[in-house]
């Protein structure tokens, strides 16, 4: 899964389920550096919540499907591929992935042994390198992955669910990748915040995607009151054990009439979308909390919420008493001055005040 709120972990999402896998598995599960790629995986204790829907005929059919079509795709030599993997039904895999896994000369994977499982479930043979490409150690790979794409490798980065840098990993080696003028490229596939932005009914035009919340309440409330005048539909990541805290948080700041909705174990067979007012979403999570990965989609500002979230702004006089001070006591110029003040106080709709006007009333002041 998936940040542009700029204050999230990016490995929280999976913190729930996932392994803490901060070396690389050989063929025999131990700790080294690469893993055999025809090696087999011991899946002991695998989170049983990622298994693909339905009966295993349904899979062997969908595995066969995909392969054929798999057969036709082009792998691009000396680039890096980000992947979507699923993110919790196996037939969402496209026959891109499964083309890449097959025959990408190194795998980087977030975690090596829910890559294999899901190779396994996709009737995948692993044939390239694999490599664990965690939080933990990514950018201190991401130039040794690069130097063999030089070489003309393809480089495929898989995180365990969603699309690798969407709260994942990922971020480093693209940016390396950038400033060193090498190919990257993407093989999309299913995203959580997409798919529960697309289900929630809420306006879906403009939207900002804000990874996990804050884990402690006074940072969570405090960053919650920068989002009060937000317009666009607010997309978050929360972990169960975090759930209840949060809506109360929610409820304290937008009130309970603010439209959203819950969305937990997308794609899975317990798939589940609770849509209605903050309050009551609220109530609902006290009285049957909700397990697994969860989305929350929350409606942006209405006109008045925003305008009563906007700081004060002031008006065209005050700010040329501000700017006559400012230029009395640092020793500027007043056009200076001015500019100073008109920088430092936007309308509440985020524009700046007009700069002559200021100066009018300046001379206007000064008689």
């Amino acid at each position: 899964m998936g940040n542009t709120g700029g204050m999230t972990n990016a490995a929280d999402f999976t913190e729930q389920s996932s392994f803490e896998d901060d070396g690389v598995v050989n063929a025999e599960g131990n700790a080294g550096d690469v893993v055999n790629a025809g090696g087999s995986e011991d899946l002991e204790g695998f989170d049983a919540t990622q298994e693909v829907n339905g009966d295993s005929t349904e899979e062997t059919e969908t595995s066969v499907t995909t392969a054929v079509s798999a057969a036709t795709v082009t792998i691009p030599a000396g680039t890096v591929v980000l992947a979507a993997t699923p993110i919790g039904n196996t037939g969402d895999a496209s026959a891109r992935l499964v083309a890449l896994l097959e025959r990408a000369d190194i795998v980087a994977a977030e975690d090596t042994r829910r890559l294999y499982d899901l190779a396994r479930r996709l009737g995948v043979h692993v044939n390239g390198r694999v490599v664990a490409y965690h939080d933990h150690n990514e950018r201190g790979k991401a130039d040794g992955l690069l130097d063999q794409v030089e070489t003309g490798a393809t480089v495929l980065v898989v995180s365990d669910a969603g699309m690798p840098t969407i709260n994942d990993p990922g971020l480093a080696i693209v940016r390396r990748a950038i400033e060193r003028g090498l190919p990257v490229t993407c093989a999309p596939g299913p995203s959580a915040v997409l798919d529960a932005l697309a289900l929630s009914g809420l306006p879906t035009d403009r939207f900002c995607y804000e990874g996990f919340l804050p884990r402690k309440h006074a940072e969570r409330v405090q960053y919650l009151c920068t989002l009060l005048g937000e317009r666009r539909t607010i997309v978050f990541y929360e972990t169960p054990h975090r759930i209840a805290d949060s809506m109360d948080d929610l409820l304290d700041a937008f009130g309970p009439n603010r439209p959203m909705a819950l969305c937990r174990e997308l794609t899975k067979d317990y798939e589940e979308i609770r849509r209605g007012p903050i309050g009551e979403i609220r109530q609902g999570v006290i009285d049957n909390p909700p397990r697994g990965e969860m989305v929350l989609v929350i409606g942006g500002a209405s006109d008045e919420e925003a305008e009563a979230a906007a700081p004060s702004s002031l008006s065209i006089e005050d700010m040329a008493v501000l700017a006559i001070d400012r230029a009395l006591e640092d020793g500027i110029r007043i056009k200076d001055a001015i500019a100073q003040v008109v920088q430092e106080h936007p309308q509440a709709d985020g524009s700046l005040a007009n700069r002559k006007q200021v100066y009018a009333a300046v001379l206007e002041i000064k008689g």
